[in-house]
């Protein structure tokens, strides 16, 4: 099995390059793609910072790059942009297609420990696989730069990969985060039958739970919320990471934003902020 990226497709977008490429990955036992965009190189031997978007349930590696505009504001930052997919494709679990908000597309950037989903090791696919293919395979990225950000189930990866891995990212952002996942019925669904009924396991990979244990974030976590978002009030709760967050005096900024909805119509608006977060800690 191939496991060097093959490039797909590319396409010329704000003077740098988007690519497309596909790798077979050993930790999920498939075929995966994912999305670069390189912004255009001052010199042969420069290396670009990394910023990871992870995206929401029902999406794949191509949404946040076909549809988010974030591109302009990488360019001009000089941020290098890697999308993943979200869960993994094509291997015919009975039942992995049955709902739009469990199993593929997803994955919930977690490791499952049910042997049915044992293949759903998203959370080992972002923190140690992808890292690891980049570094080895694109010597214009300088992977021990890195941020991480996403949106949804992607936002509540992100702040629970980024918690759990300080070393690892310098800054973390989110839109309409998944951020206590343990209360809504979106997460509620996805553990019990990734986890198994262990509420300490699912715990592991619940943003408001896992803030009280690290009281050495630094940097300040951006969250951007839309207040017309038909999720806010069941799945979202942003309220209880905000109350977790003041709890430890974690440094938070949290965005409601007065009409926005849950769409890349929202992300589109207020990317460029996000990603020039990223660049300040990306540069420091």
């Amino acid at each position: 099995m191939e496991t060097k990226p093959t490039e797909i497709s590319s396409s010329k977008m704000f003077d740098g390059f988007n690519k497309r490429y596909k790798h077979f990955s050993p930790i999920l036992g498939c075929s995966m793609t994912f999305h670069i965009y390189f912004p255009p190189s001052p010199s042969p031997s420069h290396k670009f910072p990394v910023l990871y978007w992870l995206s929401g349930l029902t999406c794949n590696d191509e949404n946040f790059i076909i549809k988010s505009g974030a591109q302009r504001a990488a360019s001009a930052e000089g941020v290098a942009l890697v999308a993943p997919d979200t869960s993994p494709r094509g291997l015919n679990v009975e039942g992995e297609a049955d709902s739009w908000d469990f199993g593929v597309g997803a994955g919930f950037y977690l490791n499952a420990t049910q042997e049915k989903w044992k293949n759903w090791r998203m959370y080992d696919y972002v923190v140690k696989e992808l890292p690891k293919l980049l570094s080895e395979n694109f010597p214009q990225l300088n992977t021990s730069k890195a941020s991480i950000s996403g949106h949804s189930m992607g936002g509540h990866g992100a702040l629970t990969i980024y918690l759990k891995n300080l070393d690892k990212y310098k800054s973390v952002s989110a839109f309409a985060p998944v951020v206590n996942p343990t209360n809504c019925p979106w997460g509620q669904k996805a553990f019990t039958n990734y986890l198994g009924n262990e509420k300490a396991a699912w715990e592991e990979y619940d943003a408001t739970h896992l803030i009280s244990n690290f009281h050495n974030v630094s940097a300040t976590i951006l969250i951007d919320q839309g207040q017309d978002d038909k999720f806010l009030h069941d799945q979202l709760l942003p309220h209880k990471f905000e109350e977790a967050c003041r709890s430890v005096n974690a440094p938070l900024l949290l965005r409601l934003q007065p009409g926005y909805d849950h769409s890349y119509f929202f992300i589109s608006t207020f990317i460029a902020d996000h990603i020039s977060h990223h660049a300040q800690a990306l540069k420091l």
